[in-house]
């Protein structure tokens, strides 16, 4: 897999937000293991302290957990799973809605353009 990071955002943010988008969409599930820091830092080309302060936010929120001997495994059941993706499609849709209403489009013209652009599919 190929990451590519922006310059925009700190990198561990980075790797927080791909590491959730991969959580829900079921690359990683319940219970498996997640890379090594050094193995996921090497493969990144970053520092190993970038991927640990990630980890270590992921951990912070409840989303993964530490066994000491055995790595980090993903801790979030079914349910945590379908919270966080309602909370990142909201965060793709509040994107949406501003880039569009920069285009001058009212809420209604940006239903309309959604509803459009689903029957085209």
């Amino acid at each position: 897999m190929t990451w590519k990071f922006t310059d925009d955002v700190p990198i561990y943010l980075q790797i927080i937000n791909i590491m959730k988008a991969d959580i829900v969409a079921g690359k990683y599930r319940s219970g498996d293991k997640l890379p090594a820091v050094r193995d996921l830092a090497m493969e990144l080309g970053v520092n190993p302290n970038t991927v640990q302060k990630a980890f270590a936010e992921l951990e912070r929120q409840g989303l993964v957990q530490s066994e000491r001997t055995s790595g980090r495994f993903v801790s979030i059941d079914e349910k945590g799973i379908e919270e966080l993706r309602s909370d990142i499609s909201d965060g793709y849709i509040a994107e949406m809605f501003a880039n569009l209403r920069k285009l001058g489009m009212d809420d209604k013209m940006i239903k309309d353009a959604v509803k459009h652009w689903e029957d085209k599919q």
